[in-house]
């Protein structure tokens, strides 16, 4: 019993680093086969795993500007500060549309801060 205990455990702390580890081609191989599911993609695993990469990065991506800040460093980029920058699930995927395909092995989260970087960058 313990042994059982012990592997979901590390189970359950490895699932986030592997969430965070996705890459862009990862993410748009699962996105593109939940699209082709339709209504039945919200039932799918697969849907919530999508979420929780965009959530994992999106809260990296807020703590790395606050810590940038607090240590008297620029910022990686310079979102709006009223409100959250808006990008839909679509803008989403047509941005990493736009990766050539032999870069799309870059992790979402080195994706999702390019974006952030020439949408928002510091002047």
């Amino acid at each position: 019993m313990r042994r059982l205990t012990a592997v979901v455990a590390v189970l359950v702390f490895a699932v986030p680093n592997a969430v965070q580890a996705m890459t862009v081609a990862q993410f748009l191989a699962k996105a593109k086969a939940l699209q082709a599911q339709g209504a039945l993609a919200l039932l799918s695993p697969d849907a919530e795993l999508l979420k929780r990469e965009v959530a994992a990065i999106r809260t990296a991506y807020t703590a790395d500007l606050r810590a940038a800040r607090a240590a008297g460093k620029p910022p990686h980029s310079c979102p709006p500060e009223t409100g959250k920058p808006k990008l839909t699930p679509k803008q989403m995927l047509a941005e990493l549309e736009k990766i050539p395909p032999a870069k799309r092995g870059m992790s979402m989260k080195a994706a999702v801060y390019a974006y952030m970087k020439r949408t928002y960058p510091c002047r």
